[in-house]
């Protein structure tokens, strides 16, 4: 039976960041010209969405989100619609990790923002914390036989157990 190889090196994660980095004015600019960009408009809920992803240390999901920014005015149908948008045109990432609930980051380097474009994530089997980890690199390695995703790298990685909290 053929199987792929895989291989990881690992660095030391980032500090978990516990204060959210606030977007100034400089971002927001950053955020409306990749919106104009990208071929969208520069709405308000779309920079508010941009700005919660920019500021959260981890994936979030749409409830998240709504939560966050109803204060603002917003629906949970406009923010839903914004994050597919933002999916679609490739400015966020969504990811399952296996719980059925699309997470979504941002995907490009926007604003100062530490994330790459692909990487692995960390989820508790507990209390079901999501972490990134952008300093753990893998190389996958096809042999014969195995699906044509894995050997061109379409892969996404998850790594699952105790977080410290629960550890």
């Amino acid at each position: 039976m053929s199987r792929s190889i895989m291989e990881a090196t690992w660095e030391p994660p980032l500090t978990k960041q516990k204060k959210p980095r606030k977007a100034d004015e400089r971002a927001v600019q950053e955020f409306q010209d990749l919106l104009r960009s990208s071929g969208l408009r520069s709405t308000a809920p779309r920079v508010a969405v941009l700005q919660y992803l920019h500021d959260s240390s981890e994936p979030s999901s749409h409830a998240e989100l709504f939560e966050a920014l109803a204060s603002k005015g917003f629906d949970r149908a406009t923010i839903y619609r914004n994050l597919m948008d933002l999916a679609e045109v490739g400015i966020v990432s969504r990811t399952d990790l296996g719980d059925h609930v699309w997470r979504f980051e941002l995907k490009k380097g926007v604003a100062g923002t530490a994330h790459t474009d692909e990487h692995p994530h960390f989820v508790c089997i507990h209390c079901g914390e999501v972490a990134c980890l952008p300093g753990l690199a893998f190389e996958v390695k096809s042999v014969k036989g195995v699906p044509k995703s894995v050997s061109k790298n379409k892969v996404a990685v998850q790594l699952k157990g105790l977080c410290d909290n629960c550890g």
